[in-house]
């Protein structure tokens, strides 16, 4: 039997998972992907699944967090996402960082050779042509201007969007040493068994509020009219938003001194730390962690130089900002992740209103699945809530916590799983266990029910196809 080809609009995150889970189920795809013929704001290269903001997949812990949980149920439906950045991990403490030109490079290349993948350099300008009856529109952040409005125009809905800001990165051989200091925090060790996989660079309260003062200072980018009223995304804030929040916003979040232990004056506590995380597997490119910024390019340099260590630094890349777009999906998609009023389409990735790599491939996953599964004739839902895909499906199609009227984009996290009761309260010692351990022993015993019903999700995929 000859089927007809799934197209796939995006070669981004979710669109090359896409991709790969439909001709993974024996399914042609087409993907379309426009960069090649025309770049965006915030890309560099051609590349599928090229990493823009951040190296970070993020928590690789899959026994008691909510992101190191996806990536488990990613990897055991065979993702290409996360299965390619373990393949090109570089050191991150307990977090799942990669490098980008290395992992962006091996994505393409695994679905360029696949025989049922065809990659068309191409830019779709509108909804896609009546006869392409089942369709993925996996666009990203970036969505085109054209295919966004033909969108909007359909739905009548008015655009969503907020921004998402770019951390600058440096040049290693340009970090002072003498000054900064390898160790990650609490020295915890990460998949690698690397206890010192960030570079710190200490500030004195001086440092701190002469750096502080030249931030909030400093030039920002001016956004047009229409950009004005975009909110930001409260997980990827620009630094210096942050700092309009309070002098001592940026101490107790990206500038944190907790856990660290300078090598150079031990017995002196810093009053901030700059982090700095490896951006590529050669370990010469660093990105400045938590630093999305708007700042003009020559007030960048001005500004992180006055970091202790960064003082000479070099930047391969000054930070940059861009505006994300996403869909009221609560009102929009159903459980299939289709548009309600245009079954052939489904959506898929950030432009569905999660937020993060790993979410956006895990809706590509999902939306890969699902399509395939409806081309060869079987029926097949979404993974139950209690597991971290599900959660995701359930929060931006209207379940749980989110609903049409205060959508906003979310990253996975336990707040989104159903309620656990069956858990023990108590320690090995059988004292009743209290506050942080308590909430440990929750989430421990949600990821172990979460991947435990997903393997039952995947077992009885298994036995659909089989019939």
């Amino acid at each position: 039997m000859t089927l007809k080809p799934i197209h796939i609009i995006g070669g981004g995150m979710a669109g090359s998972e896409a991709a790969w889970q439909i001709a993974s189920a024996g399914v042609p795809v087409i993907l379309h992907e426009m960069r090649g013929t025309r770049g965006t704001e915030a890309h560099q290269t051609d590349q599928l699944a090229e990493l823009v903001c951040s190296n970070s997949f993020r928590s690789n812990d899959h026994t008691a967090n909510a992101v190191g949980v996806l990536h488990e149920e990613m990897r055991r439906a065979d993702g290409l996402i996360i299965c390619t950045a373990r393949d090109h991990q570089v050191p991150a403490g307990s977090a799942l960082a990669v490098d980008r030109e290395g992992f962006a490079e091996a994505v393409t290349a695994k679905l360029e050779a696949h025989p049922l993948v065809t990659i068309v350099r191409e830019e779709i300008a509108g909804l896609p042509p009546e006869d392409w009856d089942s369709v993925i529109v996996a666009t990203g952040p970036l969505t085109s201007i054209a295919l966004a409005e033909a969108i909007r125009a359909h739905t009548g809905e008015n655009d969503l969007a907020f921004f998402d800001a770019i951390a600058p990165i440096v040049y290693v051989e340009t970090v002072d040493m003498s000054k900064a200091w390898r160790q990650s925090r609490y020295d915890k060790a990460g998949p690698g068994g690397d206890t010192a996989a960030y570079i710190n660079c200490p500030m004195t309260e001086e440092e701190y509020n002469r750096f502080l003062d030249a931030l909030l200072a400093a030039p920002k980018t001016e956004f047009k009219d229409w950009e004005k009223n975009t909110p930001y995304f409260e997980g990827c804030l620009p630094i210096e938003v942050m700092a309009e929040r309070g002098r001592e916003t940026l101490r107790f979040g990206p500038m944190k001194p907790i856990g660290l232990t300078n090598a150079h004056n031990p017995t002196v506590k810093a009053h901030a730390v700059v982090q700095l995380r490896q951006d590529n597997a050669l370990g010469t490119l660093w990105n400045m962690v938590g630093f999305q910024t708007k700042l003009k390019h020559g007030a960048q340099t001005d500004v992180f130089r006055m970091i202790p260590g960064l003082e000479t630094a070099e930047f391969a890349r000054l930070g940059g900002i861009h505006r994300n777009t996403f869909l009221n999906s609560p009102k929009l998609l159903d459980r299939q992740l289709r548009m309600k009023t245009i079954p052939r389409l489904r959506f898929a990735g950030q432009v569905t209103g999660v937020e993060g790599y790993v979410e956006s491939a895990a809706m590509g996953l999902l939306a890969g699945r699902l399509a395939a599964a409806e081309r060869l004739g079987r029926k097949l839902e979404a993974p139950p809530p209690t597991t971290a895909m599900g959660a995701l499906v359930n929060h931006i199609t209207g379940g749980h916590l989110a609903a049409g009227q205060t959508f906003q984009p979310m990253n996975v996290n336990f707040g989104l799983f159903p309620d656990i009761e069956d858990y023990s309260k108590t320690g090995a010692d059988g004292r009743r266990l209290k506050g942080k351990d308590k909430g440990k022993a929750k989430k421990m015993a949600q990821a172990i029910r979460a991947l435990e019903d997903f393997d039952a999700w995947l077992a009885g995929e298994a036995v659909v196809a089989a019939e």
